[in-house]
């Protein structure tokens, strides 16, 4: 087991440590060599060992899992990752924060800036609204500088993650017409958490592919708040989610409407200045498009393109690790923004081939 000089390490706690998002985060964070993993919250697998309920994690982690106590994991760790499901991490990040800790929160809770969208796409009143206001949407590509110093970070969702990644460039540059704007992805069921449900049963899954939650997808005002803000006035896109027979990966496919004639080649260098120092992103050269494979088990975002001239527009493909990229992995990366070190730290590995 690999050690690491704990005097120099920081201190964090994951709650919700017993989903998929939990197991990701500890993977990620039993090689860092700058975080101490030193409590775990889980309510169903309370005093239960970490390594019953994750036998892959045995002999890396020690640790048993406990009730939830806010107050009691700020006096532990100085940073805590929220595990938790939408609507049970306002009140803990609020407690946390108030008490010292930064937090990083996995949930939805604080990714809208308008509390009053909440009730429209999750069901529930926010009950903290006033840290809305200072929540840092986590997507380190875009918001490098106030990761940094946030308080609070709130981790994109998996789709949105790979559509903003895929349409930022271009919507940044006005090379395209916002109003034009549609997403289509496919997800693994691990998107669904580890909760059993009917929906996600394998024989329910397996060999079949299904659209959901058509023209009102919560992760639809997610996308439209990060792409306004890029262009700087209201984009409103179609996003269409669909579930695959797979564990893990997204595949987004976005197409838009060319404000001019644009060769591939000069869009490729686009997207290659505009993710110039960001090293999870990698531009494919013209000609070639991404695989959920290539990426999978890593922090890595694929991008390929291709200009359509026949129709005018973009057609924009990219893929990333739901559970990495798209959650856990990109935890740590905001996780390491904040505590000042290199990006890259636990994550600068590649995808898992074959």
């Amino acid at each position: 087991m690999t050690t690491h000089d704990q005097s120099h390490q920081r201190r964090v706690a994951i709650a919700g440590a017993s989903g998929y998002t939990g197991v990701e985060l500890l993977r990620f964070l039993v090689q860092h060599p700058a975080a101490r993993v030193v409590a775990l919250t889980a309510e169903t697998h309370a005093h239960q060992p970490i390594g019953q309920v994750f036998p892959n994690l045995t002999g890396f982690v020690d640790l048993a899992c406990r009730p939830l106590d806010a107050a009691a994991l700020a006096g532990e760790a100085e940073f805590v990752f929220l595990a938790l499901p939408h609507k049970t991490s306002m009140a803990v990040a609020a407690a946390l924060i108030e008490r010292g800790v930064r937090v990083l929160d996995l949930s939805a809770d604080f990714r809208l800036k308008d509390a009053t969208a909440y009730p429209t796409w999750y069901g529930f009143e926010h009950t903290a609204p006033a840290l809305l206001a200072t929540a840092v949407y986590g997507l380190p590509e875009l918001h490098r500088d106030a990761i940094a110093s946030a308080r609070l970070v709130a981790v994109p969702g998996c789709y949105p993650t790979s559509a903003i990644l895929g349409l930022a460039p271009v919507v940044a540059e006005g090379l395209v017409d916002p109003e034009t704007i549609v997403v289509d992805s496919i997800s693994g069921v691990s998107g669904a958490g580890r909760r059993p449900e009917l929906p996600t049963h394998y024989s329910e899954v397996n060999e079949s592919l299904k659209a959901y939650g058509v023209a009102r997808h919560r992760h639809t005002p997610e996308i439209e708040q990060e792409l306004s803000r890029i262009a700087g006035r209201p984009v409103t896109v179609t996003f269409t989610p669909h579930l695959a027979p797979l564990t893990r990966g997204i595949l987004t496919t976005i197409t838009a409407r060319l404000t001019r004639p644009e060769r591939t080649a000069d869009l490729v260098a686009v997207y290659r200045d505009f993710y110039r120092e960001r090293p999870f992103v990698r531009v494919l050269d013209e000609g070639r498009l991404p695989e959920t494979k290539h990426v999978l088990h890593s922090n890595l975002c694929d991008i390929g393109l291709v200009s359509d001239a026949r129709t005018g527009r973009v057609v924009v493909v990219s893929a990333i690790d739901n559970l990495a990229k798209g959650a856990s992995g990109q935890a740590v990366q905001c996780f390491n923004l904040m505590a000042g070190l290199d990006e890259r730290a636990a994550l600068w590995i590649p995808g898992l081939f074959p």
